[in-house]
């Protein structure tokens, strides 16, 4: 079971944490419980070494301070028993005054590398696990708190780590074994691992699924529970569509597309992991912990009650690059040298679409890698602009990619055509598609002002 920030927050929601914990381990008395720091801290912390990094250490004082408030209150909360409260609070604080130690010495030297980075901003990790695992034994549960980082072997990839799978399987199951043989529940620290000399990394943000993933194909889990403050993966954003709902079950490759196209319920490479070794999935919400939430497995079924579609969804902050040009028509590797400028920038690219004439390639990217991106082609294609082959390579403005997820779509008369019309009844301009590449969703982009509008239309095939 993973918790997420939300649901550690609070000493009302740590309560809640607990409960459930509880009533589940009679029915399982092999749990491993991850969890994410509380929510907000890992930005917090991460801004205050940036900061000390440029000689400004009021962030760190400030974030300091709440660290310490934070967690006393919570452990007050959940441990009565002032001798066990205290030896917690020793071990907390141990942790604490290490992350001052490194933030202080970050501020000395003036930079702050992405190794500092990373042995900083999994504090919160380390130190929720401890609360957890100690509110755990106040209510007469065995548990024990771990640091992922004697659990999970990365890479050297500071930030963003790549997990080494033959080497975590043989350190996971050697530790949690004696775990499970003294009868306690695992509470482990998400997000964080350590690198084959034990330096600390971060699996990325949002790791804390991808930790949970790891552990759960690492002991061949039955299933991993992915606890957060929504009843499990919706048809639309809620903020967006008020009359989203709960999808009851979903295959993994609907929900990999639903996250790689801005689900934020799940983090996109959780579902790798768990795919490979056909673990089933389960999103719950810690605050309303009866409801089924959604089921994520293998099964792809049609969508509910005779529904179009299954859900639609939305990333935001992108903008359309067209590249543009008769001298383009037939001419190999022309595609691929500005797909390569692109690469050459760091951005990433959600969607593509060409001309079948050739004389034009739009694709999307993050708004902000736009300057960058148009820099790169512009130096990468100067001989063909100079020739008169490409006549322009231009940026629209900020646009939104809205993607409906039904399965088997490839294959089914009338989705697309519904789409479209439903589309065109709401007065909507299509500006870019991409479809074919996977058959279980379409891809369309539309002007920002027109999301909420989109959002809507297509959610009304949903229902």
């Amino acid at each position: 079971m993973k918790f997420g920030g939300t649901s550690v927050g609070s000493p009302p929601a740590i309560r809640q944490v607990l409960e459930i914990i509880t009533k589940t381990r009679p029915d399982w008395p092999q749990m491993v419980v991850v969890s994410s720091a509380i929510y907000g801290l890992t930005d917090a912390l991460l801004e205050s070494a940036r900061q000390a990094a440029a000689g400004n250490l009021e962030p760190f004082q400030k974030t300091l301070a709440a660290i310490k408030e934070r967690h006393a209150d919570l452990l007050a909360a959940l441990v009565s028993n002032p001798d066990e409260r205290q030896q917690v609070w020793a071990e907390l604080l141990t942790l604490i005054n290490g992350y001052a130690n490194l933030v202080q010495a970050i501020a000395v030297l003036g930079e702050a590398t992405p190794r500092a980075l990373d042995a900083v901003v999994g504090l919160g990790e380390r130190l929720i696990v401890r609360v957890i695992a100690a509110g755990l034994q106040a209510r007469r549960i065995p548990a024990r708190a771990i640091d992922a980082t004697g659990l999970i072997v990365s890479d050297s990839h500071f930030q963003a780590a790549v997990p080494l799978m033959p080497e975590t399987f043989i350190k996971a199951q050697a530790l949690l074994e004696t775990v499970f043989q003294a009868g306690e529940v695992a509470v482990v620290t998400g997000f964080i691992a350590a690198n084959q000399q034990g330096i600390p990394t971060t699996l990325g943000r949002g790791g804390s699924d991808y930790s949970a993933a790891i552990l759960a194909v690492a002991l061949n889990a039955v299933e991993v529970w992915i606890w957060t403050d929504v009843d499990g993966v919706m048809s639309a954003d809620p903020r967006l569509e008020p009359e989203a709902r709960t999808i009851s079950e979903l295959s993994y490759r609907e929900v990999a597309e639903l996250a790689y196209f801005g689900a934020k319920v799940l983090h996109p490479r959780t579902i790798q992991p768990v795919v490979e070794a056909g673990i089933t999935l389960r999103v719950l919400n810690t605050f309303h912990p009866h409801h089924k939430g959604t089921l994520i497995s293998e099964r792809m079924l049609d969508p509910e009650n005779g529904a179009v579609i299954k859900a639609v969804t939305a990333i935001r902050g992108v903008q359309l690059i067209t590249v543009a040009g008769r001298g383009m028509l037939g001419v190999p590797g022309v595609a691929a040298r500005i797909l390569g400028a692109v690469a050459s920038t760091g951005a990433t690219v959600p969607l593509i679409t060409e001309a079948s004439s050739e004389q034009s390639l739009c694709f999307a990217i993050p708004s902000e890698a736009s300057t960058a991106v148009l820099a790169a082609l512009n130096e990468s294609l100067a001989g063909e602009i100079e020739r008169g082959n490409i006549d322009c390579i231009s940026a629209s403005e900020d646009v939104v990619i809205v993607t409906a997820v039904c399965p088997q779509m490839r294959h089914k008369l009338g989705v697309a055509g519904k789409i479209f019309s439903a589309l065109g009844d709401s007065a909507i301009n299509v500006l870019a598609i991409a479809h074919g590449s996977s058959d279980v969703s379409i891809s369309l982009v539309v002007s920002q002002a027109d999301l909420q509008t989109t959002i809507k239309a297509l959610h009304a095939l949903a229902s």
